[in-house]
């Protein structure tokens, strides 16, 4: 009975701790889908949890960084909200293929034509996202969270680096090392023949494995046939002296 009430007393504390580490953690966030490599291009997930039991999330605006704009912008279609995308002149051009943009994407606004995002659930924003600066390490997006009550939640405390998550944190994406070249295609073909040579070396020696496996599996197959003739034929011979 003693240790029915401890087992019963842990799994309720480490229940209630994974409660609370999930009620700390749900704030706004992005995440790319795959790799946000420098210099290239990616899709990224704004995760937008409702943290309210009595009121829906029915807007959220991005703002992006002026420090490192972004040219290229382009938001995926969410069924029951209605995106508006907000473009301002740049202070100075960026220069992307060989041509010069004055002006770069802002913010983005997504505001619910429904219910929004209801209390115990959440939703992702999809947006593609390029070119990626290559000078930085993480791009921060500060986001402003509206609920149905009228409430707004301001995530846009920038982490400091090697101290404690802020209370508000504002989202921050990771970017990666630069692929090979813009696109992320390999610079060359090199390696492309060296995987193929060894993939063709490892077919032959796993047919070579497998034509030595057949010869051995044929060699005992033989032996127990002629062990069993040479048994039968003692056997007849000793039937016809009998």
């Amino acid at each position: 009975m003693n240790v029915s009430r401890i087992a019963l007393a842990g799994g309720v504390a480490a229940s209630t701790v994974l409660l609370l580490a999930g009620t700390a953690s749900a704030h706004v966030s992005v995440q790319p889908q795959g790799e946000a490599a420098k210099g290239g291009y990616a899709t990224v997930n704004f995760k937008v949890p409702n943290e309210r039991d009595d009121a829906s999330t029915v807007k959220l605006e991005v703002n992006f960084p002026t420090d490192h704009p972004l040219a290229s912008v382009s938001p995926q279609p969410v069924a029951g909200w209605k995106i508006d995308v907000t473009r301002s002149k740049l202070a100075k051009p960026l220069e992307v293929h060989g041509k010069k943009i004055d002006e770069a994407v802002s913010k983005v606004t997504w505001t619910a034509d429904g219910k929004g995002i209801e209390p115990g659930f959440f939703q992702q924003f999809p947006l593609s996202v390029g070119q990626l600066p290559e000078d930085t390490d993480q791009m921060v997006f500060k986001a402003l969270q509206t609920y149905s009550n009228k409430e707004v939640v301001r995530w846009i405390e920038e982490p400091a680096e090697g101290g404690e998550e802020p209370e508000s944190p504002a989202p921050v994406l990771a970017l990666s090392a630069p692929a090979a070249d813009a696109h992320g295609a390999p610079a060359d073909d090199k390696s492309g023949e060296a995987a193929k040579e060894k993939t063709t070396a490892s077919s032959d020696d796993t047919s070579s494995s497998n034509s030595d496996s057949t010869a051995r599996v044929l060699g005992i197959v033989g032996i127990v046939v002629g062990v069993a003739g040479v048994a039968f034929g003692v056997l007849a011979g000793r039937r016809r002296n009998a």
